[in-house]
């Protein structure tokens, strides 16, 4: 008999724990305040030497000011600017990234965005450098003779 009111008082307690785990409102996720207009940028093909830069539109889509604490290249060729002040809710501001076209090649840099204290978000910029000849092409000499000629 002890075993059957053991066992009945176990099947009670397990249920009433299990309708009052099912009971409480599971907590939405935080929606990330910071949003992107994109991700990512090529600048196709760009000569050697010469540095070239893209703005990225951050937006604050959250219900508090937004602070970007701090934007980090993964490299010195990658400079990236942004403002300091916070971003007000709905409010935008820029991250202007910077690159110094100085070896040939194909490249991918990686930009690091920490905000809001200890959030973390990255975009990248890519391309592919050529490089751009020792000396300039020779004079056309056939236009002048062409202009001569009339």
């Amino acid at each position: 008999m002890n075993m059957k009111k053991l066992s009945l008082s176990l099947f009670f307690f397990i249920a009433t724990i299990s309708v009052f785990a099912q009971a409480q409102p599971a907590e939405a996720p935080k929606a990330d305040p910071l949003q992107l207009k994109e991700t990512s940028f090529d600048f196709g093909k760009i000569p050697q030497g010469k540095p070239v830069t893209h703005v990225f539109i951050v937006s604050n889509t959250g219900t508090e000011p937004l602070i970007l604490e701090n934007v980090q290249a993964s490299c010195g060729c990658t400079t990236p600017e942004w403002s300091r002040d916070a971003i007000p809710v709905g409010g935008t501001k820029e991250i202007k990234v910077g690159f110094n076209a100085a070896t040939e090649g194909v490249f991918t840099k990686n930009i690091t965005i920490f905000y809001n204290k200890g959030q973390v978000k990255s975009i990248v910029i890519k391309g592919e450098v050529w490089k751009t000849p020792e000396q300039s092409a020779p004079k056309n000499n056939s236009v002048a003779l062409l202009k001569s000629a009339n």
